[in-house]
């Protein structure tokens, strides 16, 4: 029986598929060319290069480099310096499997673990500053800000939530080093795998984008449209959730905060992907959720406190 409600959210998404076959079309296409332009060459070639690098050795020296600054501003270990860097340049979910493979190969807590997925799973730098900023608004005016918003958000929440799982201690402890894996002797078996551990993740997000993608038009066409749960549609996919919003909201000082927290949770879309890369780890999403939740509306606080000053100095 506790299957049972899940079965009928299910059968009723099939239902829907049936009635509306077209809207299924539109958006399983709208998903896969997402996917294919934007996700594949952005994500993959970074899938690759980290799990290079976490197999041959090479998060060492990003650890020596960025390892005192990152112990200073967000007491993680030089191991966990590697998720933050990966989490606030590379995009979702690219913060949640750095993490989890930190994790896996014994680099960091599971303490750690968590504390890492709390604030450094976030939307890249290159997303906001193109589709954001210069695809959707349009406006050169807002980079600054937003750029500012969703990136100091994570970093300041993350001066919260460590408190949660640092347990009293003032840094997340270093890994002995003769518990951690040596990197491997690089060579084409090595490279091969890496590659096809890359392809593997990159497919799942693929298909995460493209069922979110199908349900978020399927909510479009269904005759409810305007109810409640269509209001929550955007949430469900991030990008085409943020074109949703501009299009059916003209009011920038609503559309704004609106894109700006969308942003900062990431989608349910995201989410999905997230627990995806959690596998095999005992990372929890529930927490993942509130926390993003939290960043969600801190952002769009701050995107608000932004227009009201622009108009008043304007």
């Amino acid at each position: 029986m506790k299957h049972f409600p899940a079965g009928i959210a299910v059968t009723a998404v099939f239902a829907a598929m049936l009635f509306f076959p077209k809207a299924v079309f539109k958006g399983a296409s709208e998903g896969l060319l997402l996917w294919y332009q934007i996700i594949f060459p952005t994500l993959f070639p970074f899938l690759v290069i980290t799990n290079l690098l976490l197999a041959t050795g090479g998060l060492r020296i990003i650890s020596r480099v960025f390892g005192q600054l990152s112990r200073f501003v967000f007491r993680v270990s030089s191991g966990g310096t590697f998720a933050v860097i990966s989490g606030f340049l590379c995009g979702y979910p690219m913060g949640a499997k750095i993490t989890a493979d930190l994790l896996k190969d014994g680099r960091i807590t599971p303490q750690e673990g968590k504390y890492l997925l709390s604030f450094c799973n976030n939307t890249s730098p290159i997303f906001i500053i193109n589709f954001i900023v210069w695809k959707t608004f349009g406006k050169r005016s807002l980079l600054l800000p937003t750029l500012s918003i969703l990136i100091l958000v994570p970093v300041l929440l993350s001066f919260i939530f460590r408190k949660f799982y640092l347990n009293g201690q003032k840094y997340f402890p270093e890994i002995p080093a003769g518990t951690v894996s040596a990197g491997k002797t690089f060579n084409f078996s090595v490279f091969d795998s890496c590659m096809m551990n890359s392809f593997e993740a990159i497919v799942k997000v693929g298909g995460y984008i493209i069922l979110f993608s199908v349900l978020l038009t399927l909510l479009q066409e269904i005759p409810w449209q305007r109810s409640f749960i269509s209001a929550l549609a955007p949430t469900l996919e991030v990008t085409n959730g943020i074109l949703l919003l501009k299009n059916t909201v003209s009011d920038i000082n609503i559309c704004y905060p609106a894109v700006t927290g969308l942003t900062a949770f990431g989608g349910f879309c995201s989410i999905a992907q997230t627990q995806c890369m959690l596998s095999g780890t005992d990372l929890r999403i529930f927490p993942y959720i509130i926390e993003k939740l939290a960043a969600a509306a801190a952002a769009s606080l701050l995107a608000v406190l932004y227009l009201y000053l622009s108009q008043l100095t304007g």
